[in-house]
Order: structure tokens, then sequence, then C-alpha cells
């Protein structure tokens, strides 16, 4: 899958959502589905802030202070999607995706020749297989793996809840950075 960069919209340029990949959640859903709901909503927010831009526009870092691209905020939600649902949730022994001892932060800085079609695949990659590893998982059940950080197991309703929470906190980057880029807003 290849992106070919589009013509820079105009300063105030609304974002091109498909309301088809970007369904608001159930107002009446189960608590399971209600998570999901959310989970899936802001997973397709942050799609949306990188559609119709080009590998350098995804790449750039429009704020001279800090690192943030649309591409990085992609690579490392990815790895947030492979930490938190295969490795701690379902226990699967896998290595990060991007980050190295050497470089623990190359999820957020892609390099020149890193692409958006990479990036996207990853992604989606990865996000299908955490639909897979917590299929059979209940929202009280604890997590197989434990967090270096806390040496504790997870039940299944925080991690939820954390995931909206990275993305949610990210998709807020997401908005300053695209509309730094091309001056595209909207929600």
């Amino acid at each position: 899958m290849t992106t070919t960069p589009t013509p820079e919209p105009k300063q105030g340029a609304t974002l091109p959502v498909d309301p088809a990949r970007r369904a608001q959640p159930s107002l009446t859903a189960d608590e399971r589905a209600s998570i999901e709901g959310w989970l899936d909503y802001h997973r397709a927010t942050l799609l949306s802030k990188c559609a119709g831009l080009g590998d350098e526009q995804l790449r750039r870092t429009p704020v001279a202070s800090s690192s943030l691209s649309l591409m990085g905020l992609v690579r490392h939600l990815s790895e947030n999607e492979r930490y938190w649902f295969r490795v701690i949730a379902s226990g699967e022994d896998l290595p990060e995706i991007y980050c190295t001892e050497e470089e623990p932060e190359r999820d957020f800085n892609p390099a020149k020749d890193d692409t958006w079609a990479e990036a996207e695949e990853t992604w989606q990659a990865e996000i299908a297989a955490a639909r897979v590893a917590t299929a059979e998982f209940g929202l009280d059940d604890l997590s197989v793996g434990k967090s270096l950080h806390r040496g504790a197991h997870f039940n299944m309703r925080w991690i939820y809840t954390h995931m909206i929470e990275e993305y949610a906190r990210h998709n807020g980057h997401a908005d300053l950075v695209r509309e730094l880029v091309d001056g595209a807003t909207g929600d």
C-alpha cells in the first residue's frame, strides 16, 4: 500500500473523516462492548488525523521543542497495542517492534526511509492481534503477564481503560501536530 502525497489543504481545512471507520460508541452497550467501542473510536480518530497526508508530512515534527510526529504516534501506539494486549494480557513473549536498548524511543522517531504504509500495516496488524489475544478474557480476568515496572497482574478492565487513556492523550497531541502540519482541524 503506497501513500501518494496530496496537496496541503488551506489553513482551516477540515479533516477528511470516513464516518464508517469512526463510528460513535453505543449509548446503550454493555460494559465490554462500551469499552471496546471507545477504544475503537480512539483508534479511528488517530487514523483520521493521518488521513490524506504523505510520508514526509506524517514524519514531520512541527513543534521545535518536541519530536512528536503523526507517524511516530502511530508507531508508539503499535508498541502499546502489542505490550498491553499481547505481552501483558495474554503473556506472549514478543520483542518490541521499533524500540531497542540503543534507541528506546525509536517508535517516536521514524527515520527518513520509514513509511506510512509500513507503520499503518504494523499498527493494524497489532490491533487485529490484540483482538484475538483478548477475545476469551472477561473484564475481571487477570493478565497472564506482569508489568516490568509494577510487577503486578492487571485485570482486563484496567488494561482497556489504560489503552483508551493512552489513545485519548495521544489523539490530543495528534490534533495539534496535524493542525501545524497542514492547517487541517476536526474531531
